[in-house]
């Protein structure tokens, strides 16, 4: 090859090339810039002056060690930065050091033509290393690809690159390699064609001309790119993305469709109540929606207006850290999700699965105005419906409540819950039972007592002329009553709560 002065081939971006002829370093400097490149079958016929160039032997180098140390002296004394043949990886210690010691990069190549061709590509031909990589692309549209993440794997198997999908907030889909926080970080999301760099790694991405999802960048990135290669990545990049976007439209359609489905079967499960029905069974177990076990429901509603598939899409994903059997969809204004178990959670597995819900309500609420509201643990078909029941009720108080951050489990709620359940559903008098269960424990004078003092509005002295007892027996029972149920009825709404309680057991 001519020599190009200035262009400059760094050792790094020839070993990141993925047609490199297997190219690895072996000892020597970890970097090194070239120039040029020698290719022969043996050092004789290299060229006379190797400063700044690469020698690549198609030989395998001589069998004793004393010749191959004088080899690479003569290959350091004709001023090459670099050595690459055949069979290196092989060579002794002592050899590894002497290259060390001369300060010339040692490289082992499998096969030495192709990484002659790698170097004519990114030293003189770099129209034909973009052109290569877009063949590459063009094969990665031969099979049809399942879903977005099957696409971006088959663009990253056949560039050799890492591929991702990435937003301001991070990445979202990725395939072949790992994007690194920090060359995340250094991508500008502005202009349509940006090139970042970190120390150790660069991508080249573009812009994602999408019509439902706004922000998106395609980034293929590596570690150790030259310009020539992140010159070429960058049209790589420009010719991948319509594909790209054409694919996220068609899962986003698709997604959508299931989840009109998921939705219309979760609303025709509710409306049931509890009635078997063998055909909305039949559906839901292919769906995967098991009723028999045990299960915990949550609803997550909107405090604004917002949309509810961006808001499944997001439960959707975070729900992925929860260990558990995992189920959402869209009703109504919000999300509706229960998590399922073969076996019930004890208590402190239990609050485990409630705190993941609260952490999963919490990241959710970086990118949605939302109030969540978890049901209680039960168990079987009916148990689904009542959980997720709860979960509802326990969403339309968590909304107006930011003492809670506007998470709040139905558990929590006491005295509350009655309220809940007499207006929204069929369960208030087993509710209003559990509550009073302590006052009905002792016999009926606390609870016969109580009803009363809540009938005449909390008057001492009307409750005792009604039930013909001294004033200081009612108190005393008030008092005994409070103590058992751990309630304070000075506050209205427990007030109200405990006298519809106490009315629904008397009627």
């Amino acid at each position: 090859m001519s020599p190009r002065p200035g262009a400059g081939l760094q050792l790094s971006a020839l070993l990141a090339h993925a047609a490199n002829g297997g190219l690895r370093p072996v000892a020597g400097p970890a970097e090194a810039v070239f120039d040029d490149v020698s290719v022969e079958a043996g050092e004789p016929d290299l060229a006379a002056d190797g400063t700044r160039m690469l020698a690549v032997l198609t030989t395998a180098p001589p069998v004793e060690s004393w010749q191959r140390d004088a080899l690479l002296r003569r290959v350091r004394d004709r001023g090459f930065a670099a050595l690459a043949l055949p069979g290196a990886a092989e060579l002794d210690a002592g050899t590894r050091r002497l290259a060390d010691r001369l300060g010339l990069a040692l490289l082992h190549v499998a096969r030495p033509i192709e990484l002659a061709r790698a170097c004519w590509m990114l030293l003189e031909a770099r129209d034909a290393l973009t052109l290569g990589q877009v063949r590459k692309v063009a094969g990665s549209f031969e099979y049809s690809a399942a879903d977005l993440g099957d696409l971006l794997a088959h663009l990253a198997a056949n560039l050799g690159y890492g591929v991702a999908l990435v937003d301001a907030a991070g990445t979202v889909q990725e395939a072949g390699d790992h994007l690194d926080p920090d060359l995340h970080a250094a991508i500008d999301f502005g202009p349509w064609i940006d090139i970042a760099r970190t120390e150790r790694s660069a991508a080249a991405s573009v812009r994602v001309d999408s019509p439902t999802r706004a922000g998106l960048r395609l980034a293929i990135f590596g570690d150790g790119l030259g310009e020539a290669q992140l010159h070429s990545l960058a049209v790589t990049a420009e010719i991948a993305m319509p594909a790209v976007a054409a694919r996220i439209l068609i899962d986003e359609v698709a997604a959508v469709n299931d989840v009109a489905v998921s939705s219309a079967l979760l609303r025709d499960f509710m409306d049931l109540r509890g009635t078997p029905d063998t055909e909305v069974e039949r559906r839901m177990l292919e769906r995967g929606w098991r009723t028999a076990g045990y299960h915990l429901g949550f609803r997550i509603v909107g405090r604004s207006r917002i949309d509810p598939f961006p808001l499944v899409r997001t439960v959707a994903g975070e729900l992925g850290s929860i260990d558990a059997e995992t189920h959402v969809t869209t009703a109504g204004r919000g999300v509706t999700g229960w998590l399922t178990f073969p076996v019930p959670p004890d208590a402190r597995q239990l609050a485990g699965y409630v705190e993941a819900l609260r952490e999963l309500h919490l990241q959710t609420r970086r990118s949605f105005n939302i109030a969540t509201g978890v049901g209680s643990l039960r168990s079987g078909a009916d148990g689904l419906g009542r959980t997720l029941a709860e979960a509802a009720d326990a969403a339309r108080l968590a909304g107006s409540r930011s003492r809670t951050t506007w998470f709040l489990p139905i558990e929590g709620l006491g005295a509350e819950q009655l309220l809940l359940s007499w207006t929204e559903s069929d369960t208030f008098v087993p509710a209003a039972s559990a509550l009073l269960a302590p006052l009905m424990a002792r016999g009926p004078e606390l609870l016969q007592t109580l009803t009363a003092y809540l009938d005449h509005e909390s008057a001492i002295a009307a409750t005792a002329d009604a039930l013909s007892l001294h004033r200081n027996t009612v108190s005393t029972r008030i008092q005994r009553a409070q103590e058992l149920l751990g309630l304070d009825l000075d506050d209205p709404d427990t007030r109200l709560a405990v006298h519809l309680a106490c009315r629904a057991l008397k009627a």
